[in-house]
């Protein structure tokens, strides 16, 4: 078999992850080869906001006060959780959808090209022998959240990306039918 095609049928998310992260450096390949991402019009509709080692306390704050402003009932633990979440990966990247008007480019299909890009960073922390775990939940979707991390009103966040070294071994991987999800028209 191909090796890529290989690849590919390997992958799978990371829950627990821990030193190191790709370098600075490896992230710029990884970044290089996520902006080959379909997109249409060229409208680079994907940006990168990076979270490293020694900002991801300040996050967890910036988590923790949105959590209290969405549910300001919150017990003590929801918001430890909030507040420990970017702790859980030594690198956090927010893929974030950046829209622009375009008569022949839906905002659906920019969002879908930022999604790619996000797909395309796991791909390529595993190709250098990381890993890493796409996650949303509600942070994802609060405009507070997205002003606290200077996004604009034409942006949204699509996923964080936890990226490191996989703690652990791969969970293992479900054996999928092709037939379940493939019909011809």
């Amino acid at each position: 078999m191909n090796a890529i095609l290989s690849f590919l049928q390997q992958r799978n998310s990371a829950p627990k992850l821990t030193e190191p992260a790709p370098s600075d450096e490896q992230m710029e390949a990884i970044f290089r080869a996520a902006l080959r991402a379909p997109d249409h019009a060229w409208l680079k509709p994907t940006r990168f906001i990076t979270i490293g080692k020694d900002r991801r306390e300040a996050f967890g704050e910036l988590l923790e006060t949105c959590l209290g402003k969405r549910q300001p009932d919150a017990d003590a633990a929801a918001r430890a959780k909030a507040r420990n979440a970017p702790l859980r990966a030594p690198l956090l990247v927010v893929v974030v959808a950046h829209y622009s008007e375009h008569p022949k480019v839906p905002l659906l299909e920019q969002q879908l090209s930022a999604g790619c890009a996000a797909y395309a960073v796991l791909l390529g922390a595993e190709a250098l022998g990381f890993a890493g775990i796409w996650r949303t939940g509600a942070p994802a979707f609060d405009r507070e959240v997205m002003r606290g991390l200077g996004m604009a009103d034409n942006e949204e966040i699509v996923g964080f990306l936890y990226l490191g070294t996989r703690e652990g071994t791969a969970k293992p991987l479900p054996a999928r039918d092709t037939a379940e999800f493939v019909r011809a028209w």
